[in-house]
């Protein structure tokens, strides 16, 4: 993948815009590639030039890539200001109930519809979804639809006022721990150690919730970029985006290594299964 400007606007040329609809609700989703289907959704605000960096090597990696855009512009680096507008809007809409613990936002029924329509159009075993940020959760709430297979939490926020709440509901959390036993399948999560957004008694949080099924790795600040952009400078004070604004492109890099171990969960979960005897 040729190198791009990450303090540049990225066009996302080579991705084909869709509106899909479900429910009434149309969102428009860019997707790439071939193979097995992966669900990358945007951390806030929005799909930047790392966000889609990140989604390439997904595609790279021998996977189609779905990527719903669900909030700022596709593409921008936005400054401060825009940033955090898009971030205000977000926490007051329904869709994503950013204040409510015990609660799943709205969204994730539509998101998984993405992942059942996404399978059915790419086949392989099922599908890998990763959420970052604001949509942190999402890939765990979307183990509800039996196509999700590989869900990665990427410094999951939500809820934004309790640091040991969890986004998604009672019931939904024991029917996803259900799953993971029965189907013997992990969730992996992703956090820096002094992340003020997702801090270290939410990933206790999943841990007293799914057991050994959560499999959470957590980062050292001294692996963080510090090159950010202005909505980054600005209002995340904390590293807080591991395989996106915070991640060092270079060799070695414990980001890298997160990159790398993420994309190889995908290909282990979304190889095609052996026939049977």
């Amino acid at each position: 993948m040729p190198k791009r400007s990450m303090k540049q606007d990225d066009p996302l040329e080579d991705f084909k815009r869709r509106d899909i609809a479900f429910d009434d609700l149309t969102k428009v989703v860019l997707v790439a590639g071939a193979g097995p289907a992966v669900v990358v959704m945007a951390e806030m605000p929005g799909i930047s030039p790392q966000v889609a960096r990140f989604a390439r090597w997904v595609r790279d990696a021998g996977f189609s890539v779905y990527m719903p855009s669900l909030f700022g512009r596709d593409g921008a680096v936005p400054s401060a200001e825009e940033g955090a507008a898009v971030f205000r809007r977000a926490c007051v809409s329904a869709e994503f109930r950013a204040m409510a613990a015990n609660e799943t936002s709205p969204v994730t029924g539509w998101l998984r519809s993405l992942a059942r329509l996404a399978h059915g159009e790419c086949g392989g075993p099922g599908v890998g979804a990763i959420g970052m940020c604001f949509t942190g959760n999402f890939a765990l709430s979307m183990m509800l639809e039996p196509a999700m297979l590989a869900p990665v939490l990427s410094q999951p926020s939500l809820p934004l006022d309790d640091p040991a709440g969890l986004e998604i509901a009672p019931d939904e959390i024991e029917m996803i721990r259900k799953r993971l036993e029965q189907e013997d399948l992990i969730v992996m999560a992703y956090r820096f150690d002094g992340d003020r957004f997702c801090p270290a008694q939410r990933f206790a949080a999943y841990r007293q919730a799914f057991g050994d099924r959560f499999i959470g790795r957590v980062l050292p600040d001294s692996a963080a970029n510090t090159d950010l952009s202005p909505f980054f400078e600005r209002h995340v004070a904390t590293p807080h985006s591991v395989v996106t604004a915070h991640l060092i492109d270079e060799a070695g890099q414990p980001t890298i290594a997160a990159r790398d171990e993420i994309l190889t969960f995908f290909k282990l979960r979304l190889a095609s299964r052996p026939p049977s005897a």
